[in-house]
């Protein structure tokens, strides 16, 4: 994940963006970021955020917002704000390349990760030539971030159901889903320690788990990054973030890079130590991947019930050994 001060190229969408302070250091409360440059294309359509405030203050340059059919002018040293719910349009008020405008999302939500995703596919030509994202990228920007921020026209609703047509079309529509419980003879204390730290991983998780990089103990908003493998012939490299946590009930993250998804760790105390239940959904994103998926889709299941095998030998002595 960006750290404040990192720079978000956006060159196809006239633009770059610079965090300023991110959703980890303010616990969530917001989101703060320059946009340099010209937006165009689709970051000046119109558009709603469901439960999101949005503060604009221009630094250099002119901002037009467009909000209930009346146009706003802001120049230098003018603020604004636009409510949750509202739609509206942000846009530059005079093409110029030396735009400069501050932004504030309260609160933070998943602003940052939509931003981060905008600037990967820019890096991987997502966009075309008027600036708007192509037919795939588009209907999984929509299903992964259209509950919190989506186009103002059509309904939500239809933009899904376009989305998934166009994701069933391309053969990505189908995720894994995996649902796996097992009972340990380990204190739910000791269980979700290991659990919620990644860096445990490579400890329990034998020889599933390769390497993780992580910045410390599991926290809201922390990041790790996961290096692992199974019975097949490949290796995946993946990036997480923690996105709910309850210690020491249940821990959810977000998951991007070779797989994409969301997995959720919900353990129960019982008489003799700890039921855990792990649920994962994920999308094979790998080009490899996605070209087998179809064909090879009991086998990808083979080789995860293989790994969560690996799991279930592992973390109860691990647990035992650190309670």
């Amino acid at each position: 994940m960006a750290k404040a001060g990192d720079v978000l190229e956006m060159q196809q969408l006239g633009c770059r963006v610079q965090l300023i302070r991110t959703a980890a250091e303010t616990n969530g409360e917001l989101v703060e970021f320059d946009v340099l440059g010209a937006p165009r294309g689709f970051l000046v359509q119109s558009h709603v955020h469901t439960g999101q405030v949005e503060h604009y203050e221009v630094m250099a340059g002119t901002l037009k917002i467009v909000e209930n059919g009346r146009e706003h002018l802001l120049g230098p040293g003018e603020t604004t704000e636009v409510p949750a719910g509202v739609a509206h349009r942000q846009l530059p008020g005079d093409k110029s390349p030396d735009g400069h405008v501050r932004v504030q999302v309260r609160p933070a939500g998943r602003t940052q990760d939509f931003l981060e995703r905008v600037a990967t596919m820019c890096a991987a030509g997502e966009f075309n030539r008027f600036g708007f994202p192509k037919p795939v990228a588009g209907a999984m920007l929509v299903t992964d971030f259209g509950d919190e921020g989506h186009a103002a026209r059509p309904p939500l609703r239809v933009q899904q159901a376009l989305s998934r047509l166009v994701l069933r079309a391309a053969g990505l529509m189908r995720p894994y889903v995996f649902v796996d419980e097992w009972d340990v003879a380990a204190p739910p204390e000791a269980v979700f320690a290991a659990i919620a730290d990644a860096r445990t991983y490579p400890e329990w998780w034998r020889p599933v788990y390769l390497d993780v990089d992580a910045d410390g103990p599991a926290e809201l908003g922390k990041e790790s990054r996961q290096h692992f493998k199974g019975r097949l012939p490949y290796h995946l490299h993946t990036r997480s973030r923690v996105v709910a946590l309850e210690a020491p009930r249940t821990v959810t993250a977000d998951v991007d890079g070779d797989l994409r998804g969301r997995g959720t760790w919900t353990l129960t105390p019982t008489a003799t130590g700890t039921h855990v239940r792990f649920d994962w959904q994920v999308h094979a994103d790998r080009k490899l991947l996605k070209a087998l998926t179809p064909v090879l889709r009991p086998v990808f299941r083979w080789n995860h019930n293989w790994a969560i095998a690996r799991a279930m030998e592992g973390l109860e002595p691990y647990a035992r050994r650190t309670a």
